[in-house]
Parts: structure tokens; C-alpha cells; sequence
């Protein structure tokens, strides 16, 4: 009878809310900037340590701060300037953990794929041009611009139009588009289907090592479940490692989330994972987007990073 007792008395603390997992919604965008969260959801690393953890695809970046603050996610993977836009507005949001950086092996993926039927011999050629951009002020766009003002051509004189990255080969087929910026395994699926070819491989000119995505939440959210942004935190430090050095863990994450096809994302390396953000890293971008006038207050990046 003690037993039965004791049993019973431990499956009902099994049971309970001390021990339920706090549920969260993570969105992003078909990339691979968000594996650590997919591997951490894949392999039970988020179960581990008590988060019930969703991806949600989400089609343009620049749409998760609303998701965000919607709560129709809790946690989303902005890029770093659609965030900076967004905390510019005067939405309350912080940074909680980093995702993705440029690297001198990655910057490589990232192009500016050319319709057939369009010549691209210079910067100067992409003037006139419609450029689809998988979020305008998002990452690819923010870091084309900066390129083509390096380069002499004014970014005015490009139309530039939202394209996500899941319809870009339909529409760069349809020539709907003169061009698209976006990364692999896109580019190599775009060029294997002989739609065209690389106009410019922008990232990889400019050489730079800043944040591309990271994990964010609204300051609200994250006052409230600082329990839980410490699991999240210890998830990802552990997902990070298998991005990084497990390319059959984290190209099957990729391609499951991504509905990209497996051999293509096995062919491409991963942005590289850095589980952890400083204030600092975002001081380049601030640069970069006000520049580009696209910030109209001063930015104190040391708040916008939760310590």
C-alpha cells in the first residue's frame, strides 16, 4: 500500500504545473540562420531543458518584430536590421541570444542571382534593374545597398521589390524580376534548373563578421519568463556545436524546416552559429543603416541586448 502511494503521489507531481514545460513559439524564415533553434528542436535539446519549443516559418523577415509582438511567436529570428528598424520605431523588443555571423566561408553563399536574359558585368549594370529582396530593410537588402554605394551607384536608381525566398525561383522564372538577392542552397537550386546565374556575390566583396540573425523576444515577454530565455540560452550554446561541426544533424534540421531538398542543403555549409551576442556587434550595422537613413533616433545597443 505504501508503494501504491508513494507511486501514485510521485506521477502526480510528474503531472503538475511545477514540472509542465513552458511552451514557446520560435519564427523564422527559410533559411538556415535559425538551425541551432531547429537542431535544439529536432534532437530534444529544448525537452531537455524544460522548453516545449515550435518553429514557425515565417515568410519575410521583416514581418516577425509584429509576430513578436503579436504573440503569435515569442521568440523570432529578425535579422539585425530589421531589428534595429524595428527598436528605431519605437517597438520594445531585445535581443536574447545570437543565431547566425558573417564569416570569410559563408559570405560566399549570398548572391545577387541574374534572370537569364539579363547581363550583369559591373555594379553600375544592376541600375534600371527590379531586384527582389526577401524583406526590404532585412539583412541581404541592407548589405546590397551598402555595397552598390562602395561600388559608386546610387541604390535609388535600383527598384527594389519584397520577394520571399520559397516563391524566388517561380518568379525569377516568370522573369518577374530582373533579379534576386538571396543564399544557397537557393542560388544552386536557381542555377541547376538553368534560370540563370550569379550576378554578384556582394557579401563575400564586402568581407564582414557581423551578426546576421539572433533570437529575440518583446521586453514584455521576456521580464516575465526570464526562466525560460535561461533555458532557451542553454539549448542553443548546445545546439550551436552540432551546426556547426555536424553537417548530417543540421543539413537534415535545415532541410526539414526549409522544405529545402537535402542533397542541396548538404552541398552548402551553414552560416556559422555563435550562440552568444554582444552590444557591441551591432554598432557596425547602426553605422551602415544610418547611413542609408534608415534610423532617425540614437540607438543604446547596450539596452537592447538582455545582460
Amino acid at each position: 500500500m505504501t508503494k501504491f502511494l508513494a507511486a501514485a503521489f510521485a506521477a502526480i507531481l510528474a503531472a503538475s504545473p511545477v514540472h509542465a514545460q513552458t511552451k514557446v513559439q520560435i519564427g523564422c524564415t527559410a533559411t538556415s540562420d535559425c538551425a541551432s533553434a531547429m537542431v535544439a528542436v529536432d534532437e530534444g535539446i529544448f525537452k531537455k531543458h524544460g522548453l516545449d519549443a515550435e518553429m514557425v516559418l515565417i515568410g519575410i523577415n521583416s514581418n516577425i518584430p509584429a509576430a513578436i509582438l503579436s504573440n503569435s511567436i515569442q521568440i523570432g529570428g529578425p535579422t539585425s536590421t530589421v531589428f534595429l528598424q524595428a527598436a528605431d520605431g519605437g517597438l520594445d523588443l531585445v535581443a536574447i541570444g545570437g543565431a547566425t555571423v558573417m564569416s570569410p566561408i559563408t559570405n560566399n553563399n549570398i548572391s545577387a542571382f541574374v534572370r537569364n536574359g539579363i547581363t550583369i558585368n559591373s555594379p553600375k549594370d544592376f541600375i534600371g534593374k527590379k531586384v527582389g529582396a526577401p524583406g526590404l530593410g532585412a539583412f541581404l537588402h541592407v548589405l546590397f545597398v551598402k555595397w552598390l554605394v562602395e561600388k559608386g551607384v546610387d541604390p535609388k536608381q535600383v527598384n527594389f521589390v519584397e520577394v520571399t525566398f520559397p516563391t524566388m525561383m517561380d518568379i525569377v522564372k516568370s522573369g518577374s524580376v530582373d533579379a534576386v538577392l538571396t543564399g544557397e542552397p537557393f542560388v544552386t537550386r536557381m542555377s541547376n534548373a538553368g534560370l540563370g546565374t550569379v550576378g554578384a556575390r556582394y557579401a563575400a566583396e564586402l568581407g564582414r563578421t557581423e551578426p546576421i540573425i539572433f533570437y529575440a523576444a518583446s521586453r514584455e515577454w521576456a521580464d516575465k519568463n526570464a526562466d525560460a530565455i535561461k533555458k532557451f540560452r542553454a539549448a542553443i550554446a548546445e545546439a550551436a556545436p552540432i551546426v556547426n561541426n555536424d553537417r548530417e544533424k543540421a543539413s537534415a534540421s535545415i532541410s526539414k524546416f526549409t522544405k529545402q531538398p537535402i542533397e542541396l542543403v548538404k552541398a552548402t555549409p551553414p552560416n556559422q552559429s555563435v550562440p552568444v551576442l554582444k552590444p557591441e556587434q551591432l554598432g557596425w550595422w547602426i553605422e551602415v543603416m544610418s547611413s542609408q537613413k534608415m534610423l532617425q533616433s540614437k540607438l543604446d545597443t547596450a539596452k537592447l541586448v538582455l545582460k
